[in-house]
């Protein structure tokens, strides 16, 4: 018992801190919206986001979690020193992110770490990665993107009254749209359970499957469960260290938005994101979700030529392409090195 113990400590404290990562790059596409409207207090944030992605983990979190325990690299490749390698490298890429206030994908940079792992290995599942991952990569934020764009430009003038401004004193007046904007970005936070958590706790749980025995594979879902349990709380840790500055960048930064603006924004990428957890069991990047919805509002009001020249925008996807590819060339270099 204290062999598996102490084969199991350093991953289980190494997920932990990617957690905390995750946590603090998370707050951004939950939160954000209402943090630009003025609507919620910054000290609420941090436990309405650990409870809400606890929720999301254990009801819709199966699929991810199977995915990426064993759908890219076989779960028998899940020992405790690649599992390990996993994830700090992962952990790095989303902290070095989160402290330049940009929020990360921490999807992707688990889909790659895991990916680098696995190319080192000779067990990399390429069907998964190329045919059904990177697509969905591409197609959502295109597919969010384009509903803010035509919704914004085409829809909701069409429905101007004094809810559509980017004035919030008139919120107190409208205590219905304030209630469906805090539920909305709630909602988000829900979706990022449903599919990010399982970035920390499903190599745990795999690694936790082959260091008890071969029996315990067809019990992986409850082990998934108790790895939910041990992660999801650290979201919360890591939204009281560094969600604000991400959240602030994210919110207040692009573009301003409206409560009517930031309610669509959020019911958009969550949906998008639920929808890639549960129907095709995805790690998916809600960041980018949210990036391209903010952006697509931003383009207009403000139009291509000031959005895309915008210095955070640009900066956003210098570090969205950097980071994944970070976090799969530390992955594989050090797999690599550790077997020779």
């Amino acid at each position: 018992m204290s062999e598996l113990f102490n084969s199991l400590t350093i991953p289980f404290l190494l997920a932990m801190f990617l957690a905390i990562t995750m946590g603090g790059s998370g707050t951004a596409p939950s939160f954000s919206a209402a943090y630009g409207a003025n609507v919620l207090k910054r000290s609420l944030i941090p436990g309405l986001f650990g409870i809400m992605v606890l929720a999301g983990a254990l009801i819709a979190g199966k699929e991810v979690s199977l995915t990426l325990g064993n759908g890219l690299l076989e779960q028998s490749f899940f020992t405790p020193l690649n599992t390990s390698v996993i994830l700090l490298s992962i952990g790095l890429s989303v902290l070095i992110a989160s402290l330049l206030g940009v929020p990360q994908s921490t999807s992707q940079s688990t889909v790659l770490s895991i990916a680098g792992a696995a190319s080192a290995l000779d067990g990399l599942n390429t069907q998964k990665l190329f045919v059904e991952i990177i697509p969905t990569w591409i197609i959502l934020p295109i597919i969010s993107f384009f509903l803010m764009f035509l919704l914004s430009n085409y829809v909701l003038p069409l429905i101007k009254n004094k809810i559509i401004t980017d004035d919030y004193s008139h919120l107190n007046k409208h205590k219905g749209i304030k209630a469906l904007l805090i539920l909305s970005c709630l909602y988000v936070a829900f979706s990022i359970g449903a599919n990010n958590v399982a970035n920390a706790a499903a190599p745990i749980a795999s690694l936790t499957a082959n260091e008890i025995g071969q029996e315990s594979v067809q019990n992986f879902l409850p082990l998934t469960i108790l790895s939910v349990l041990v992660v999801a709380p650290c979201f919360a840790i890591g939204s009281s260290l560094f969600g604000h500055q991400v959240t602030k960048t994210t919110g207040k930064k692009i573009v301003e938005v409206s409560p009517i603006y930031a309610t669509i924004i959020a019911v958009i990428v969550a949906s998008l994101l639920v929808f890639a957890s549960v129907v095709k069991g995805i790690p998916t990047s809600l960041v980018q979700l949210n990036g391209a919805a903010f952006i697509a509002l931003s383009v207009s009001k403000n139009g291509f030529k000031t959005t895309f020249s915008n210095k955070i925008v640009k900066r956003f996807f210098l570090v969205w392409a950097i980071a994944p590819l970070f976090a799969y060339l530390l992955t594989w270099s050090l797999i690599t090195l550790l077997q020779k």
